[in-house]
């Protein structure tokens, strides 16, 4: 791969542009769009970790895309500091901080509402009704990709083809910050047990023209090599998953200072580092804050050190690893650590397993209601649809289904609609729809 062809100007659905232009680059221009979208300001009231915490220091889907983003143009500089000399004459290495900085805000904006278990909901109701006659006259593949619903997906088709313009280039971002974006950039048939995929069946033709244009290498039908920037955009969000976890596990105290310490030690590459606020009454927050800068220096340091010892397999499209597990052995160990210790004790805490309970059933409130709706207009016509499925339509305003399209085209835009919501409207408009609210 070359760099003058993955960072060019083409921007999807709008006409190819010159390297020149007047204060904003192109690639600021699509930072700024995904910032002012309403996509993005939904993302305040979504899950991250914990549903509806009460702690208003927890993060949410805003919070967390707007650190990764910080992190993200961090890495971005760094890399195009180090190979300046093979990037465009117009380019500098602040475009791909720029860039990563911009897919790493939209790494998160097609997830549904409640987080991973809103994911979760949405696979098993598909599952849990395979043989169901709504799914009858789907292809294998469709239902595979409704099965398999994901959130990387579902991101990748908001910002092609829902966001400000629908089905009209959507956010209409150049299609460098569209290929960082795909950290898979494959489609479900290639999804794997983790089910991890950046296309639906309907965003294949767009994938496979954004890895056309960008010279990615082909790894076989609808299946490309990343762009080398995603490796970043995963680091990125690999960094503020493996901290900031920890810290929101604190402030719910489902985990003291004492308990994570020691990871945040060996991401910090020091174990005997001993900042003079440990020994004091200071917060857990405040102490946690002398190690957070620590840490996250040293694993950008990692991260960019393997991406420099990988360069050529990564622009190859050989290399499948990860920066941060294939970088420094202590901020492996930490990272692994992290995990397990959340995996453990963060993930199966009363509360929040409580609540994703919850989550699963208004999420199958939701879907049983608008999925009878679409299908009983796509077998009956507009005319034909009983009062409640001609209500529940009107609900989805510009996602609702018109009755001609192909039935999967319907339930991805019911799922356009569904995973849009906030946890909070999500939650109330299943209280509606159930009785409950009235």
């Amino acid at each position: 791969m070359h760099w003058p062809q993955l960072l060019t100007t083409h921007r999807y659905g709008h006409e190819s542009l010159t390297p020149d232009e007047v204060g904003r680059s192109h690639f600021h221009k699509d930072h700024d769009r995904i910032v002012f979208s309403s996509a993005f300001r939904r993302l305040g009231r979504k899950t991250q970790v914990h549903p509806f915490a009460l702690n208003d220091h927890i993060h949410t889907r805003l919070t967390h895309s707007m650190e990764v983003g910080s992190v993200g143009r961090s890495l971005g500089i760094r890399v195009g500091e180090l190979i300046a000399d093979e990037l465009p004459a117009w380019v500098t290495p602040h475009d791909l901080g720029t860039i990563v900085q911009s897919a790493c805000l939209a790494h998160d904006i097609g997830n549904p509402p409640f987080g991973h278990a809103g994911e979760y909901a949405v696979r098993d109701w598909f599952a849990c009704h395979a043989d169901d006659v709504r799914l009858a006259s789907l292809s294998e593949l469709e239902r595979l990709d409704l099965q398999t619903f994901e959130g990387n997906a579902q991101g990748f088709r908001v910002v092609t083809r829902i966001e400000n313009h629908l089905f009209d280039g959507g956010l209409r971002l150049t299609y460098p910050t569209l290929g960082t974006l795909l950290k898979y950039p494959w489609g479900v048939k290639q999804a794997g047990v983790k089910g991890k995929f950046s296309a639906f069946q309907s965003e294949l033709g767009i994938l496979n023209a954004l890895g056309r244009d960008l010279g990615l290498v082909a790894q076989g039908q609808d299946h490309w090599c990343r762009h080398p920037l995603a490796f970043l955009l995963e680091a990125a969000d690999d960094i503020c998953y493996a901290i900031l976890d920890l810290e929101d596990a604190i402030e719910l105290q489902i985990l003291s200072f004492d308990d994570v310490k020691v990871i945040l030690l060996q991401l910090c590459g020091d174990l005997a580092f001993d900042d003079a606020i440990f020994a004091t009454q200071a917060s857990a927050r405040r102490k946690i804050s002398a190690l957070r800068g620590k840490a996250m220096e040293n694993m950008v340091d990692s991260a960019v050190g393997v991406f420099m010892k990988h360069y050529r397999e990564i622009m190859s499209g050989a290399y499948s690893g990860e920066l941060l597990l294939d970088g420094d052995q202590m901020v492996r160990e930490g990272i692994l650590t992290a995990k397990r210790v959340a995996r453990e004790r963060v993930f199966p805490n009363t509360r929040k397993a409580e609540l994703e309970v919850g989550a699963y059933t208004t999420i199958g409130v939701l879907m049983e209601a608008f999925c009878y709706a679409v299908h009983e207009q796509h077998c009956k016509g507009a005319e034909g649809v009983g009062y409640r499925s001609e209500k529940i339509l009107r609900l989805m305003g510009i996602h609702a289904p018109v009755a001609e399209e192909p039935l999967y085209n319907g339930y991805r835009r019911m799922l356009d609609f569904i995973s849009g919501m906030t946890d909070n409207y999500a939650s109330y408009l299943a209280r509606q729809i159930g009785g409950v609210g009235l």
